[in-house]
């Protein structure tokens, strides 16, 4: 028995003795384990920031590579492809090579752990060995693909988040649209461009929804449908792809003066139905019938989903120009900001692109309010700044603007190859290209015949055929389709919308300057002439009677009372208010709007004339005509009378004239190359235009 004591306290005191010395040793250990963690853990962070690197900088090399080939076809007038078309070129090459030339594997293991979840969470925690990471949801891949996602790093560090084109990239581009608009042509062709944009816009939504309905039934019959593709999601891509951006043809149109009212239904068109495209698809993904089938008609759902829309629509439209009011009222009162304009432009740019962000934030769309807010900004904010501010900010967004835009094409090339779920379905792809086509066809041709009812400068038809033919894809498209690629159906869409982004900006785009020609629409035309072409084929002087009437009612009503208030420039205010206003219209004008009380800021005066006293001036005789049409004329310093109506028609025959409206200054200019007229066959032209 004393023996088996011995032994087993023998035994214990070793085992103890073994714990102490395998615990002593341990704590080096874990130690230089951490140690070395550590330091591998800062190799790899040094390595990411180093492939981050070479990956922006093959994108700056793709825009460097994009501006110096620009250069060279505008040194060659090469007009064939715009620089749109050749980033997107060069996205191709790179993403290529990229796909198939250089292989950067990675070095984390490719562990696959199955864990019974009912829903993916947006954030994980894994405990490693008692220490917890974090990983972040990437999004879904299919089974067939698990062994591929960590073939190429670099693949996987260009893919961008879809953010990232919402929040930094679009707004810069929408904004410029809205800042850079020739408000002249716009509000002339007013009522046109809304029925393009919103009625139009509509019309090819659903006309491409169902011919893409047709197609998926088509497929599903015959086997080629890999997944769920409901009537809500061709809705949808009708919605996107609904969203034009002639940006290659415009940029044509600019560089060979084509005709101005072309160029504005072609520009306020895509400018609108971009925001009206946004809205669109946003309600269509609201749309939820109540029940266990969300993908069946309900009337009460589609309701709602109009009523989203003219919620979200008119809530960003306020917020935007509510943002633009605010800046103006800025820059409007802190008058010594002007004395500083890097910070006049810094605070100008922060509340611009603060518009985007807000509506965001606030549930409406951004594009919309940042799109408004630069029209309002263009039109009240842009004349309180200082000169240096005024020319900093407009080629602040124009840098900003193609700098955005070629990126984006740039990035579309490059997906093409770098995209890991892509879907191409011939049959699908096919019918797209039909669907575009027929969607714009009935936006343009139906519309173009009602609208001509109504309009005394009619829509021709080679302008009609030219604004089918540049109906072109582009940004927006792009952004919308790939914001969301979870579903098999939104990958199909994506992969369908990079196709045909290609096709419309390589061959409508390249084919411009041909079908300018085909079309033999007139090139070489000062903007600025209020000449137009009738359907006669005459030309004849534009009238205020060409402008929307909506836009004559409010442009009296802006011109007296808004901009006096926000800017420096107007008329003063007890020019317009009625006396008994007085001390209110001092305490309201600014002293500027005094000292410039006979020169004219308003950018966009000289677009109608007011039907209230108005008084031409040419030489020593001045004509003057009252709100019921009466004309009075003055004497010439030769003492020899002149009648009015002779007065008027030599007044808008020949030479510069002055207009004096309300005690503001007017100054029209008139194309000097023009042949003097005769003066009875200018006054015939004019009375018949009247009649007319």
């Amino acid at each position: 028995m004393g023996c088996k004591m011995n032994a087993a306290v023998s035994i214990w005191r070793r085992l103890s003795l073994f714990v102490l010395v395998s615990s002593l040793c341990s704590c080096p250990c874990r130690a230089e384990d951490s140690a070395m963690e550590n330091i591998v853990t800062e190799k790899k962070a040094e390595e990411s920031h180093r492939q981050d690197s070479a990956d922006l900088l093959v994108f700056i090399l793709l825009l460097t590579l994009t501006i110096l080939t620009i250069w060279l076809f505008k040194h060659r007038r090469f007009r064939f492809l715009h620089e749109t078309g050749l980033a997107m070129i060069y996205g191709l090459l790179v993403g290529v090579v990229l796909r198939y030339a250089i292989h950067v594997p990675s070095d984390m293991n490719n562990v696959t752990l199955s864990c019974n979840v009912n829903a993916s969470p947006a954030t994980l925690l894994v405990n490693v060995s008692g220490k917890f990471y974090e990983y972040t949801l990437k999004g879904e891949i299919s089974a067939n693909d698990v062994d591929d996602i960590q073939d190429n790093e670099m693949l996987r560090k260009v893919t961008f988040d879809p953010e990232v084109f919402f929040n930094i990239l679009l707004p810069p581009i929408i904004f410029h649209a809205g800042y850079s608009l020739k408000q002249r042509h716009f509000f002339r062709n007013l009522g046109s461009i809304l029925a393009y944009a919103f009625v139009g816009t509509v019309v090819s939504c659903f006309i491409i929804g169902l011919f893409m309905y047709g197609c998926v039934m088509l497929m599903k019959q015959i086997g080629h449908m890999g997944g769920d593709f409901f009537f809500t999601d061709c809705l949808f891509f009708g919605a996107i792809v609904s969203a034009t951006d002639p940006v290659t043809v415009l940029a044509i149109f600019n560089e060979l003066q084509v005709d101005a009212d072309l160029y504005a239904l072609l520009f306020g068109e895509s400018v609108l139905n971009d925001a009206v495209a946004v809205v669109l698809s946003s309600s269509i993904v609201a749309y939820q019938p109540e029940g266990d089938n969300t993908h069946t008609f309900e009337a009460m759902a589609m309701l709602k989903s109009f009523g989203i829309f003219l919620g979200v629509f008119s809530g960003s439209f306020a917020l935007g120009v509510a943002t633009g009011v605010v800046t103006a009222l800025i820059s409007f009162n802190f008058t010594k900001l002007r004395d500083f304009p890097l910070l006049e432009t810094a605070l100008f740019f922060l509340m611009s692109w603060s518009t985007f962000l807000l509506a965001e934030a606030c549930g409406f769309t951004g594009v919309v309010a940042v799109l408004f807010c630069g029209m309002t900004q263009a039109h009240y904010t842009f004349n309180n700044l200082s000169p240096e501010s005024q020319d900093r900010t407009k080629q602040l967004f124009e840098l900003l603007n193609f700098l955005a835009e070629n990126f984006i094409f740039s990035y579309m090339g490059l997906t093409l190859f770098t995209f890991h779920n892509h879907v191409f379905n011939p049959i699908f792809i096919v019918g797209a290209f039909l669907a575009v086509f027929l969607g714009r066809a009935a936006n343009i041709y139906p519309l173009s015949f009602l609208l001509n009812l109504g309009r005394r400068n009619k829509i021709s038809s080679n302008f009609q055929h030219m604004m089918m033919f540049a109906g072109l894809r582009g940004a927006m498209t792009f952004a919308l389709s790939i914001r969301d690629t979870a579903t098999y159906a939104r990958q199909m869409m994506f992969s369908t919308t990079l196709l045909v982004v290609f096709f419309t900006v390589w061959i409508c785009g390249g084919g411009t300057t041909q079908m300018l020609s085909c079309q033999k629409i007139r090139v070489g035309v000062d903007t600025d002439q209020e000449t137009s072409i009738g359907p006669d084929g005459v030309e004849r002087r534009s009238t205020k009677h060409e402008s929307a009437w909506f836009f004559r009612i409010w442009y009296n009503f802006d011109h007296n009372y808004l901009k006096p208030i926000l800017t420096h420039s107007g008329p003063p205010l007890n020019a317009t208010l009625p006396a008994c206003c007085g001390p209110l219209a001092r305490c309201l004008t600014s002293p500027q709007a005094y000292e410039n009380e006979e020169q004219l800021k308003d950018s966009d005066s000289d677009l109608i004339l007011n039907d209230g006293d108005i008084t031409l001036s040419y030489g020593d005789v001045t004509v003057s005509t009252d709100a019921a049409g009466a004309h009075t004329s003055g004497t010439p310093v030769g003492g020899v009378a002149v009648n009015s109506d002779e007065a008027l028609d030599r007044e808008l025959a020949f030479g510069d004239h002055e207009l004096v409206i309300r005690g503001t200054r007017l100054v029209l200019p008139m194309d000097d190359s023009e042949p003097p007229l005769p003066l009875d066959s200018h006054r015939h032209r004019h009375k018949n235009e009247t009649m007319s």
